[in-house]
């Protein structure tokens, strides 16, 4: 299986399947000297651990980070840090139930990767889904605390979930201090407890809904990526995308900029101190494929989950046709759980437009 590793000066390769002994990833490209230790690691890891709520899957995983590699720590450090050299992680699995799958052993499940990676590769693993499974995340999280780390305080990463099903948020009541009050990493306090009727609606009869998670970086300085093929909303489009279950991406105001006018869609600007004071942020921070100095603003779509309890059609591997369901433990809303991977990369393109604009400008 190719193309597990993603970026450019900042790369990052992850391994490991969902029921295998332990997943997790070498991140390459880090500069050394970065204090990090696995405590820091732990942190965000926790925030996308499964089986913290009622709302997600039941899977009781500790996700415990061990740094296998690349940091160094004697009496001339302040604690451990990195080396430059390459930084390996590792999270064990502990709580598989491989038997939750046997029966769909032969069986598709219908708009999951089952059939596109048995038609591709002749072979899968059908217990959690092996690579294609959400799990995998785990290591993005991971890796996206090292690019935290490379990336600095000033420059700060926020993801909320701001539509659940067909219930969206009231933008007026955005509060990014409420997203730590509720378990959907909601902005809108009023809507979490909407959320938390629908959910277990959903939930208890055995189906699934998809979300709209949104992420925002704020103190991005303004001129990293690069124009035509190097563009850092392309390679944000690309790895958001490359989450599971993710089907749209939108950069700043997205697909309703179709809608306007150029005069409502203009980011004006207006003289600031040292820099310009934008009077919008329609472009969600990007301009030209380069970083504007404003928010970057980013928006995916999660599709529901793949895996449910009530019955679907489908085929078998020796193309008879069946009724598919999965039991086992499962998310009714993977999207909510996709909060920290979409922060970890984001975080690591930004990490990699870093490293690439600083080989390019010198600074």
């Amino acid at each position: 299986m190719s193309h597990n590793t993603f970026g450019h000066l900042f790369r990052v390769t992850t391994w490991g399947e969902s029921h295998g002994p332990a997943l997790g990833c070498v991140i390459d490209g880090c500069p050394p000297g970065l204090p990090l230790d696995a405590p820091f690691i732990q942190q965000f890891l926790d925030k996308r651990r499964p089986g913290t709520s009622r709302f997600v899957t039941q899977r009781q995983e500790a996700d415990e980070v061990k740094i296998l590699s690349g940091v160094f720590e004697d009496d001339r450090t302040d604690g451990p840090v990195t080396t430059g050299t390459p930084i390996s992680l590792m999270i064990g699995n502990t709580d598989q139930r491989s038997k939750d799958y046997r029966e769909i052993r032969d069986r598709y499940r219908p708009g999951h990767a089952d059939y596109a990676y048995d038609q591709k590769y002749g072979v899968r693993d059908y217990r959690g889904g092996g690579r294609s499974s959400a799990r995998e995340t785990a290591a993005r999280v991971g890796a996206g605390a090292v690019a935290r780390r490379m990336l600095g305080e000033d420059i700060v990463l926020r993801g909320a979930v701001v539509q659940i099903g067909p219930h969206r948020i009231d933008p007026e009541n955005w509060d990014w201090a409420e997203t730590q009050n509720n378990p959907f990493w909601c902005p809108d306090a009023k809507m979490a407890a909407q959320w938390e009727d629908y959910l277990d609606s959903v939930r208890k009869s055995g189906s699934s809904t998809g979300a709209i998670v949104e992420v925002h970086a704020s103190g991005v300085p303004a001129g990293w990526g690069a124009p035509v093929y190097g563009k850092l909303d392309a390679e944000l489009a690309g790895a958001m995308m490359s989450i599971n279950a993710a089907k749209g991406v939108e950069i700043g105001a997205g697909f309703a900029a179709a809608a306007m006018s150029g005069e409502d869609n203009a980011d004006e600007m207006r003289a600031g101190n040292g820099a310009p004071r934008f009077l919008a942020n329609n472009n969600g921070g990007v301009a030209g494929g380069i970083s504007t100095g404003q928010d970057v603003v980013v928006r995916i779509a999660i599709k529901p989950t793949s895996s449910i309890l009530n019955e679907v059609k489908s085929i078998t591997r020796d193309g008879k046709e069946v009724d598919v369901r999965t039991i086992g433990r499962h998310d009714p809303c993977v999207g909510i759980r996709a909060v920290p991977v979409a922060e970890a990369m984001m975080a690591c393109v930004l990490a990699d437009a870093k490293l690439r604009h600083r080989g390019q400008t010198g600074r």
